[in-house]
């Protein structure tokens, strides 16, 4: 289907047009979206709130969750642990709304501004960002020290949110 011009699916949502990679000059310097897949054909996708640069979590997108991003402007990714597309916030109120979205030099990583609804977390532990924990580094690891949790308390109970769902988390 055609709409002014534009290649449209059967909602007359513009259809996401990736290129071919057919160069470097065209992935590194052009305008074109020619993103690169891993062998298991996904990318990696860095997201950051778009209020103040704090990185949330590292997610991955297969070409369909990559797509739905583009075109509903709401975060979707891959569940590697699920193997399943996974509309970020559908379950849990916590909907990512993407304020910019940028791919990197070499087209093979993605990243994310979002405004996340509800208490603004991100993290299906509970906490703000997935990155909630720090690891000793330097001298501080040559001590011994532990993991040092940065952020105290958690913006959501996941019980409360998530019931009896199973937890993602694989061992």
């Amino acid at each position: 289907m055609k709409t002014a011009g534009k290649e449209c699916g059967l909602d007359d949502t513009p259809m996401v047009q990736m290129r071919p990679r057919v160069s470097v000059e065209q992935v590194e310097e052009g305008e074109e979206l020619a993103p690169k897949f891993d062998e298991q054909g996904l990318i990696a996708c860095i997201t950051t709130d778009a209020k103040n640069g704090e990185v949330l979590m590292l997610g991955y997108m297969n070409r369909e969750a990559l797509e739905k991003t583009i075109q509903t402007g709401e975060a979707h990714y891959w569940s590697r642990s699920r193997q399943t597309l996974w509309h970020k916030g559908a379950s849990s109120g916590l909907v990512q709304t993407v304020e910019e979205m940028r791919i990197d030099d070499d087209q093979d990583a993605v990243l994310l501004r979002v405004r996340v609804a509800g208490s603004g977390a991100s993290c299906h532990v509970g906490y703000y960002s997935c990155f909630y924990r720090q690891v000793p580094v330097g001298a501080a690891h040559r001590k011994g020290q532990k993991l040092v949790f940065i952020e105290s308390t958690k913006t959501f109970d996941p019980q409360d949110v998530y019931g009896d769902a199973p937890n993602p988390t694989v061992l």
